[in-house]
Formats: structure tokens, sequence, C-alpha cells
């Protein structure tokens, strides 16, 4: 996919906008989510072999999902750093959307990264199994086995939560 300059600009014309409601909806910040858009954008350009054909527009949904679930660990784990060395939650986290720390988006922090992903899909923006399976590039048995390991995962995790 090696493009020139005229074709870059072309592809980021026609799929920035999707890719950023994308990652908006994920995250709730527009700031945080034309940072993402950007960074898909320029790691494809600078890695063009990543996208080996096929549709472009499942290739960045899934990598904006892709990089939202990454940026929300970061995030996650820079407030918690803020918040071990003393600062409070305030001096950690300042203007941050209260979006931010609604469970949903803490559940999915700590949703190992496939089950994470096949959530969103499946949970958040309602799609089939056969959608699931064309945007991960997998069959649709495997999204059905990703949903079988989410509910066990999701299971287990309130059994730890009632014990505590």
């Amino acid at each position: 996919m090696s493009a020139s300059r005229d074709q870059r600009d072309e592809l980021y014309r026609k799929h920035a906008a999707g890719a950023f409601r994308r990652a908006l909806r994920l995250l709730g910040s527009d700031a945080d989510a034309a940072e993402v858009v950007q960074d898909v954008f320029v790691s494809l350009f600078e890695r063009p072999e990543q996208f080996r054909g096929g549709n472009m527009s499942a290739f960045l949904y899934s990598a904006v999902t892709h990089a939202c679930l990454n940026l929300m660990r970061d995030q996650r784990n820079r407030y918690r750093l803020l918040v071990e060395h003393g600062e409070t939650a305030t001096q950690a986290d300042p203007g941050k959307n209260p979006e931010w720390v609604l469970t949903a988006r803490a559940v999915l922090e700590d949703m190992p990264e496939p089950l994470a992903q096949v959530a969103v899909y499946y949970y958040l923006d309602e799609l089939s199994q056969h959608e699931i399976a064309e945007i991960l590039g997998c069959s649709r048995r495997h999204v059905g086995d990703l949903l079988e390991r989410l509910a066990r995962w999701a299971e287990r995790q309130e059994r730890r939560s009632c014990n505590e």
C-alpha cells in the first residue's frame, strides 16, 4: 500500500471522520479521539504493510478500537501511578470527562485485549458475530468462542467482587 502524498491525503479525507467518530464514541474526549486517529493514520502511512488488502474501513475500525483500548489502559495506569505517588484524583486527572470513570471503561481496561475488542464490537456496537469476524479477520466460530470466554471471564470477575 505504498502511496503517494495525494493518495494518502485522499485516504485520510475519506476515512478520518469515521475513524474520529469511532474513537470519540469509545473515549468520550475530542482531544483523545483526535490523537488516536492521528496516531493510527501516521502508523499506517509509516508502515503500510500492516494493511494487507481488503476493506480499508474495516481495517481502520479495528485499528482505532485497538488504539482506544490501549489509550484507556495507559490512562488508567498513569492515573494509578500519580495517585500512588501522593497526588489526589483531581490533581492526577484535571478536567477529565466524568465518563472516564464509568464502570464499563474500568472493566474494559482490565479485560484481556481480545475479549475487550469482542466486547466492544458485540455489546457496544451491536455487531453480529459475522461482522465481528470480518473486522478481526477470523472465523465466526472464533468470535463465538471469544464471546464464551468473555462470559466466563465476567462470571469470574463477578464472583471475585462478591467475595471481597
